[in-house]
């Protein structure tokens, strides 16, 4: 008869030759298929023994490139723990390396694997757009690019406040801002014509041309001719001082440092037609880090720097990929500075093919561009030995604390993909619901979905559940489980009883494969299906940290959600209210401000702009806003 101790031994070393004989299985399966990799370019997608897509990779000659990993030939590390937990990997054949690379960054993007480079918080950065393709231009700020006809300026970055170039740009030049469509039939002017910010060609009254020539003058400045505007700056400056205009004043002075600021970054040795990107990259072999500076009209725009972690054989290979993915969302440069390791070449057919445009992929050895490097080195450097103590406590809220969260409930499976379920209302009104998704452990926000509840009458967070949960995972087993994958855990937000209302929805719908447990607010407790009693985890414990955060997102989000439809209701009483605002100016209203506090704090200009408001009428909403709100 074993005892305790001896059974426990026992136990684990059962588990141990199990999992040994699962490993020797796998691998027996990898070395048939590896006799089996075609001599073409492809891409290849690595899982783990769940099924779970860890790694994928493009490759010029698949047979190659994939058997690399399997061999006794020295790695980086990061790479060996990534092979650790292959279990089984597929790979699809394409035409060229250039469209293998297209596939890899997509299915990146799709999959977001655990050990590919994921610029999950990355940002854009804004750039003024003129409209060229309108009769009289007008600009704008955004933070997207488009093959619209537009020119685009930017990105500003550093401290540069878009907003100030532009009232800079019209306060100059006189240029509109606005998005108000010109007709054959002229406009009232707004308020903007009578204080000489602009010359109204909605109202029509400015020529084609002459309107061209202030346009001329506002791209000449855009591009970095910045003399007539600061004269003009000063002259204005001068004059409100002399007639004791002191905010106005101020106003003019600031404007005047924020030209200097943007002369200070001209890089005096750089040709002012001169648009690149200088990218380093900086590695330890565990992490990696990447810095990027932006030169653009010669000026230095600023920069920014990235911490990666990732599993690439090369670090010319993890180079290209972090390109593929920035250039994605940024804008690409005439351009484009690299360290001598990267795969150059491939990188300029893959936008001369995929973007039509081409790009000089340059690496510097001498001269001005080679200091720029030497700075971006220096830069991804820095920033890489202060982020490795960060990336280790992102791992250990994150995926360590998903492999935690698997041991403490006895979870089957590591829960990957989590999401989470909130409701919210007053008094039964408005009620919505929403959904939130982990992925190892952190917020996916493209994957964020809302429900309006349709059915149930007052408010019964029990009914609304067992609706929302109905409809998510009616979405099982059909073609729109592509966009709605399905989720290793569910989490509830609430105890028992919000548990078993969403079991019995599981039950109905004989839904298996998926974990489901509650979170409790009050005492912090996680309550599962397989016993009564909750399970109480350490409060200073990261899997209890990482249910925390998902818990409270997704209350964040439902709230958010809630606060809109509650808002856009009340917006609608308020405004019909107001004498003169019909329906159609009430919707005109609400697409351009959305909600009620946007509109009580527009100014008359601003509301004037909104289709079917004139000045007047604009002036008796504000007026109203004032006395009764």
């Amino acid at each position: 008869m074993l005892n305790k101790k001896q059974t426990a031994i026992s136990g684990l070393l059962f588990i141990a030759i199990i999992g040994r004989l699962c490993y020797n299985n796998s691998m027996d399966v990898i070395r048939e298929k590896l006799k089996l990799l075609p001599d073409n370019p492809g891409v290849y997608i690595m899982l783990d023994k769940y099924g779970n897509i860890i790694y994928v990779g493009k490759a010029r000659v698949l047979k190659n490139r994939v058997r690399q990993y399997f061999h006794n030939s020295p790695k980086p590390e990061k790479v060996m723990k990534m092979v650790e937990n292959i279990a089984d990997f597929n790979y699809i054949i394409t035409d060229s390396e250039i469209d293998a690379l297209a596939l890899e960054n997509n299915l990146i993007k799709k999959h977001k694997p655990k050990y590919n480079i994921l610029l999950k918080d990355d940002k854009t950065y804004p750039y003024i757009k003129a409209n060229l393709k309108e009769e009289f231009p007008n600009f704008s700020i955004t933070r997207k690019i488009r093959k619209d006809g537009g020119k685009y300026f930017g990105p500003y970055m550093g401290g540069i406040n878009c907003k100030d170039i532009l009232d800079t740009l019209q306060l100059t030049f006189n240029v509109r801002l606005c998005h108000t469509q010109i007709t054959q039939k002229p406009k009232r002017e707004c308020l903007n014509c009578h204080i000489a910010r602009c010359t109204a060609p909605c109202a029509h009254l400015v020529s084609k041309e002459d309107y061209a020539a202030q346009v001329k003058k506002a791209l000449a400045f855009l591009d970095g001719s910045y003399k007539e505007a600061e004269q003009l700056l000063k002259n204005k400056m001068l004059n409100a001082a002399e007639n004791e205009n002191f905010e106005l004043a101020l106003d003019y002075k600031n404007k005047l440092a924020m030209l200097s600021k943007l002369e200070a970054k001209r890089i005096t040795t750089l040709s002012r037609y001169i648009d690149a990107d200088i990218i380093a990259y900086s590695t330890n072999n565990l992490y990696s880090a990447v810095n990027i500076l932006v030169t653009r009209k010669g000026i230095m725009q600023g920069g920014n720097s990235f911490a990666l972690d990732e599993a690439y054989l090369s670090d010319g290979e993890a180079l290209t990929a972090f390109i593929v993915q920035y250039y994605s969302n940024h804008e690409i440069p005439s351009e484009i500075i690299l360290e001598d390791f990267c795969e150059k070449q491939l990188i300029q057919n893959y936008f001369k093919e995929k973007f039509d445009k081409t790009v000089e992929v340059t690496t510097a050895k001498q001269g001005v561009k080679f200091k720029l490097l030497q700075m971006a080195r220096k830069n991804a450097t820095e920033f890489l030995e202060k982020s490795v103590d960060k990336i280790k406590h992102r791992d250990d809220m994150t995926v360590n604390a998903c492999e935690r969260l698997k041991q403490l409930l006895n979870l089957e499976k590591y829960p990957r993909r989590m999401e989470c379920y909130d409701i919210s209302n007053i008094s039964g009104v408005d009620k919505v619901g929403s959904m939130v998704v982990f992925l190892d452990g952190e917020a996916d926000r493209s994957s964020y979905r809302r429900f309006r509840i349709k059915t149930v009458e007052g408010a019964n967070d029990f009914a609304s559940l067992q609706e929302v949960l109905t409809r998510r995972l009616s979405k099982l087993g059909t073609d729109e489980e592509e966009k709605f994958p399905k989720p290793d855990l569910i989490i509830i937000d609430g105890g028992k009883g919000q548990l078993s209302a969403v079991k019995e929805i599981f039950d109905g719908m004989q839904i298996d494969g998926i974990e489901l447990i509650s979170l409790a607010k009050r005492e912090e407790e996680v309550f599962t299906l397989y016993g009564e009693d909750s399970v109480k985890i350490p409060h200073r414990d990261y899997a209890l940290k990482m249910l925390q955060r998902i818990r409270d997102e997704a209350h964040r989000f439902a709230i958010t959600y809630f606060r809109n439809l509650h808002s856009k209701r009340n917006l609608e009483s308020v405004l019909t209210e107001i004498d003169g605002v019909g329906k159609a100016k009430r919707m005109a209203l609400t697409e351009k401000f959305g909600t009620l506090d946007k509109i009580m704090g527009a100014g008359i200009a601003e509301l004037a702009e909104t289709e079917g408001i004139g000045e007047k009428l604009a002036a008796n909403i504000k007026k109203y806003f004032e006395e009764n709100l």
